[in-house]
């Protein structure tokens, strides 16, 4: 027997939930080709990727691989505000353009709004490529709506970041106090910062003519880990999307465990029953969503009005307690993990530009398991009898918002 073997089952020895390796491989590769196939997006091999947790690692991790760029620097959010860190961003960024380096900066036209004018100046001055993203003002009425929510930087075309976060001073700390938000963002090396290039050249494209110039040089992502990965990108328009086959696949697979983390849960009915369609075949689904610090405290109405038929299904809702959880996370049967921009609901899946990356990898999908199990903790479960009891007033509350529920 290898040393290897004897390790794992040593592991499964000691931890009775522990997977054996040839259900871990039978169920990863089921995942896969069923994603592959009816997305029609081909995963690959050989990443690697680490789970960066808060912006006191997340930012540090992300102004080292801009410092530390020697040939292009492509970033995209949905937010970029004020503070100390907009301005550190600014700076690096800035740095870099001055140095030679290619550096596109393109901006929600909606979302960053409130960008300082003096930021945009010292960056546009270093020779910093600013677009914006379907500004309010200049658009049709049709696409005031569809804004591009993807988090997305790509540095040198070899390392790449994506997942919750945005630039403002919100997010800086370690989700110590309600000043400090949660989240969760990932460093991705391999072949799948392509499929993040991509997220960032579609909406570039749309915005700006110059699609690529002599500074990129199209290399080819060598082997950096084991973790196989698909890059899904979700884009408004009419009809059924990828983003919502990617979720519909994923809740349909499962066959021990789903644990759902989003900051914005307002799905609609088919994808509530989707949930339940899981507790029921029994799936042990468990949802952990922000607590009483939240900054769309009417998407949270639309989402609570499905609390009773979930918790009747068995369905676990968890609040978190401590601060706004900004998280967008999905684990699956301890052998996936889905990390991306996209929440789960309905403005996600049907109205802004989204990147979810599906992460076919133990090791990761353990790690935000870990997380998971870190910030219940710090959460409180909500009570299936008490939530049937709720008043008249939270009632109409929830109905209230069921008119514009479609665009939470």
């Amino acid at each position: 027997m290898s040393v290897t073997s004897a390790a794992s089952e040593a592991a499964e020895a000691s931890d009775p939930t522990a997977l054996d390796a040839r259900t871990c491989e039978e169920r990863s590769l089921r995942l896969r080709r069923r994603l592959e196939r009816l997305i029609g997006i081909a995963a690959t091999e050989g990443n690697a990727l680490v789970p960066l947790r808060n912006g006191d690692e997340i930012f540090g991790a992300m102004l080292e691989a801009i410092r530390d760029a020697e040939h292009t620097v492509d970033l995209m959010t949905f937010v970029y505000w004020r503070g100390d860190i907009a301005h550190r961003f600014a700076e690096a960024l800035a740095e870099r353009a001055r140095a030679g380096v290619r550096v596109r900066l393109m901006l929600d036209g909606f979302g960053c709004r409130l960008i300082e004018k003096d930021q945009l100046a010292l960056m546009a001055e270093a020779g910093v490529t600013v677009s914006w993203f379907r500004e309010p003002l200049y658009l049709s009425p049709l696409k005031q709506n569809h804004r591009c929510h993807r988090k997305v930087l790509v540095v040198d075309e070899r390392t790449g970041f994506t997942g919750g976060v945005g630039i403002a001073e919100e997010w800086c700390g370690d989700a110590r106090d309600e000043s400090e938000w949660r989240d969760t963002h990932v460093k991705v090396t391999g072949p799948a910062v392509d499929g993040l290039a991509a997220a960032f050249a579609q909406n570039w494209a749309e915005c700006h003519d110059d699609l690529f110039d002599e500074r990129d040089r199209f290399v080819v992502g060598d082997h950096q880990g084991d973790a196989v990965v698909q890059v899904v990108r979700g884009s408004a328009s009419f009809g059924w999307q990828d983003m919502q086959t990617l979720l519909r696949v994923v809740l349909e697979s499962a066959e021990e465990r789903v644990r759902l983390t989003t900051a914005y849960f307002a799905p609609d009915a088919y994808f509530t029953g989707l949930l339940c369609d899981a507790a029921r075949r029994g799936v042990e689904v468990e949802i952990l969503l922000p607590g009483p610090h939240t900054d769309k405290r009417v998407c949270r109405l639309a989402g609570q009005r499905h609390y009773e038929e979930l918790t009747a299904c068995g369905v676990k809702i968890h609040q978190y307690q401590p601060t706004m959880l900004h998280t967008k996370a999905i684990t699956v049967d301890r052998v996936a993990a889905l990390i991306g921009s996209t929440n789960f609901n309905r403005r996600s899946l049907d109205h802004d530009e989204e990147v979810m990356l599906v992460v076919l990898d133990q090791d990761f999908t353990a790690a935000l398991d870990g997380h998971f199990d870190e910030d219940l903790e710090r959460s409180e479960l909500i009570d299936r009898d008490r939530w049937k009891r709720r008043g008249l007033l939270q009632r109409a509350r929830e109905a209230a918002v069921l008119p514009i529920r479609r665009f939470l």
